[in-house]
């Protein structure tokens, strides 16, 4: 567990960096990140589930990933990452230095302050290793959203989700002008604190980014001159347009000089390639569950390899195993690196979908061991 003396961020401090633009290390063509769902296998806990967490943000650290997200779920019983904040803050007090955040918190489900307040509590916390993603969808069916928001209307249409977003930005940033309503409302943790008698405040926020599926966001984040994240592993037809879009759209800003996307990428490597499809088709199982409204934990591959897929599932299962890399490390590095070609992401990362955390873990390794990472 870290210490209170070990507070060194891990910051990008070059004029536009923020902890935004990652290293390649070793022979990856960019940097590579994790995005782990904690997901929850039959038979398993969440309680279980979050320690394979720390264990895995432990082992991207210590292998040299740049950064290690998690994503908010709700009422899905094999997905323990409805808290995104919770899980983050229990993750710094784990790790030294390996950047940490949300791809994504869903805004439309939170006010605002909510959200500035938590992620500069973040901050306080893990300074200058927080990053704070964002997304326009509600993580869940509608009826969950409904319950989450008091209201039948899901507020993420093209109107509402920029203001929700220039109103989370002002409230980090403490810059409603005078006469705003909100004008003596201040998140603190925030810089308000450094305007009070006294007050010394921390130089980091932490840097906002804008995840996608599609053209939207993708659009709004080349305006608003933000890095962009895309959602490449549920949504690879999407992937090329939207960072095309993206690029074009693209302002300079202080946040970026230059355009800086990542891409999610579902990939499981193992030291056998029938071992690593065996692993996979798990997530694949999952996912049609999911898909047909019936979500539950994350099944193990024998209940996949039981499992009778009608046409449908399995043409569903063909599709989705299409946009999975995986197979041996080495197969694994030759499709990641295809991949970084082909769409020219400035980033991946990498969700491994499989019943237990130990394979999950596991594959995280042998990525790092492909790309001959330093050991740490």
């Amino acid at each position: 567990m870290s210490g209170e003396d070990q507070q060194t961020p891990s910051t990008d401090d070059r004029p536009g960096g923020d902890g935004i633009p990652g290293t390649a290390l070793g022979t990856a063509p960019v940097p590579l990140s994790v995005l782990d769902l904690v997901t929850v296998g039959a038979g398993s806990t969440a309680g279980a589930a979050v320690r394979t967490a720390v264990d895995i943000a432990r082992t991207a650290e210590r292998r040299g990933f740049h950064r290690y997200w998690v994503a908010e779920h709700h009422s899905m019983p094999g997905v323990a990452s409805s808290s995104p904040a919770v899980l983050l803050a229990h993750l710094a007090a784990h790790t030294d230095r390996i950047r940490l955040g949300s791809g994504g918190v869903m805004l439309p489900n939170h006010a605002p302050l909510v959200i500035a307040e938590q992620f500069g509590t973040l901050e306080a916390m893990a300074p200058g290793r927080i990053d704070l993603g964002l997304g326009r969808a509600p993580g869940t069916d509608g009826a969950t959203a409904a319950a989450l928001r008091r209201t039948e209307r899901l507020h993420e249409g093209a109107e509402d989700f920029p203001q929700q977003l220039a109103e989370l930005t002002r409230f980090l940033d403490d810059s409603f002008p005078d006469g705003h309503p909100y004008s003596r409302i201040h998140a603190v943790p925030g810089p308000v604190q450094a305007a009070a008698p006294g007050g010394v405040q921390s130089p980091h926020r932490p840097p906002l980014w804008l995840l996608g599926s599609s053209g939207f966001s993708a659009r709004l984040a080349g305006t608003l001159g933000l890095p962009f994240a895309f959602a490449h592993h549920f949504s690879a037809a999407n992937t090329l347009p939207a960072l095309d879009l993206y690029r074009a759209s693209f302002r300079p800003s202080e946040t970026l000089a230059e355009p800086y996307a990542l891409i999610g990428v579902s990939a499981l490597a193992a030291e056998d390639e029938q071992e690593a499809l065996r692993q996979v088709r798990t997530g694949a199982l999952a996912m049609i569950r999911l898909r047909t409204g019936r979500p539950g934990l994350v099944p193990t591959p024998e209940e996949a390899a039981a499992h009778r897929f009608t046409e449908v599932e399995q043409n569903f299962v063909d599709s989705w195993l299409g946009n999975v890399v995986h197979g041996t490390p080495d197969a694994v590095r030759q499709g990641l690196d295809d991949l970084a070609k082909r769409t020219g992401a400035d980033e991946l990362m990498i969700t491994a979908n499989a019943h237990t955390g130990e394979v999950r873990r596991r594959s995280y390794d042998l990525i790092a061991d492909a790309y001959d990472f330093p050991r740490g």
